[in-house]
């Protein structure tokens, strides 16, 4: 659903109310065309969000733009390798600068460098969190990245977009700001097509809104387009965070934006899930798939926990406490922590909740995913 614009939460009130805000500011905003740092802009940009009434955390790429040139390449890194040696040689640098911007502003800065696993496994996740909010406490800038030195395909956020998401999640900001190469999600491309509209609040991500943005990349990951920023305006909202999608291409695009400048604002959703729920939400790489029968999707739709007789199969290799994916007949619905490794659910597929005793030999660990533990999409 299309909000009308006077129904709209404006980029500037929620900018200039926001108690706590994450800004992700992309590569070809901080990086020139020669791999030279806009420091100028940077400056400006630390002063105006130094104005902003509550902290702010930036998530910022950029470390592998910078670190090409260290490293003799002209293009763009054509393997893992040359990407991962570019960025361990670029955030160096990258940190550095933001040091120093802060600096400018009397304020000291700090390098956050998260992986997808930090964010997947739970104890990692709090120590994450309380890390973040230390410094915030402390007055001290969190600027964060990918740590692109040791993450692999598999096991990445799939870009900063997606990676700023997760982490208003984690720290229940109500504010992302995404500093794009576009001002908003246009009804089509406007580049090609003259009668392209900017769509000035989303009030709901539906499947409507989504298809403005074409498909996913490879893998279901995004490529920092469109659909990327959607991905993470859905992570975001779903948290309970309104999102505001705008150009940082000008010289003073959070100025711009505070003097009603134009963006897209997706609002936040009216029930944020609880701070577990919303981590379960986020959460990426399951290890394998459950397939529930239809009264066991009923039951967990209506509040109940997954019980082991409502599972029909188990794929995959996975430890107690894994994430995995709910397959419903229609297929997957959700996704949750498993009480039993999956020898033991595949042995107890099926049986009702007084023969799982029985069959592992022990004591059985009730559901087969405790209704605190899942979240259904």
């Amino acid at each position: 659903m299309i909000a009308a614009t006077e129904l709209r939460p404006s980029a500037a009130a929620l900018l200039q109310t926001a108690s706590l805000s994450v800004v992700k500011i992309g590569s070809s905003l901080l990086v020139d065309p020669a791999g030279e740092l806009r420091t100028a802009w940077m400056e400006r940009l630390a002063r105006r969000l130094d104005e902003l009434p509550g902290p702010v955390v930036l998530v910022s790429s950029g470390a592998i733009a910078l670190g090409r040139g260290a490293l003799g390449l002209d293009r763009r890194p054509r393997s893992l390798a040359e990407a991962q040696a570019a960025a361990a040689v670029g955030q160096i640098h990258l940190a550095g600068a933001w040091s120093e911007v802060w600096a400018g502003q009397g304020r000291s800065a700090a390098q956050v460098l998260l992986t997808l696993g930090d964010l997947e496994h739970r104890p990692r996740y709090l120590n994450a969190r309380a890390t973040l909010e230390m410094l915030i406490e402390r007055s001290v800038v969190p600027v964060v990245n990918e740590n692109d030195t040791v993450a692999t395909e598999e096991i990445r956020f799939g870009d900063n977009d997606r990676l700023a998401a997760r982490v208003a999640q984690l720290i229940g900001a109500p504010l992302l700001l995404l500093l794009s190469d576009v001002d908003g999600l246009y009804t089509a491309d406007p580049a090609t097509d003259p009668a392209a509209r900017r769509i000035d609040v989303v009030d709901q991500l539906s499947p409507e809104i989504e298809a403005l943005a074409g498909p996913l990349g490879p893998g279901g990951l995004g490529t920092g387009g469109m659909k990327s920023k959607l991905v993470a305006a859905r992570i975001a909202t779903d948290a309970g965070a309104s999102v505001v999608l705008s150009s940082g291409q000008g010289e003073d695009p959070v100025g711009t934006l505070l003097a009603g400048g134009p963006a897209t604002v997706f609002r936040a959703g009216s029930k944020p899930l609880a701070a577990r729920k919303r981590w379960l939400r986020g959460l990426q790489n399951p290890s394998g798939d459950l397939v529930l029968d239809q009264g066991a999707l009923d039951a967990v739709r209506s509040g109940a926990s997954l019980l082991a007789v409502g599972v029909r199969g188990v794929t995959g290799g996975f430890r107690r406490g894994d994430l995995v994916r709910l397959v419903g007949p229609q297929g997957p619905c959700g996704q949750g922590l498993c009480a039993y490794e999956s020898n033991e659910a595949t042995r107890i597929a099926g049986l009702p909740s007084e023969r799982i005793a029985e069959v592992l030999a022990e004591a059985g660990r009730g559901p087969m995913v405790h209704r605190d533990d899942l979240v259904l999409f």
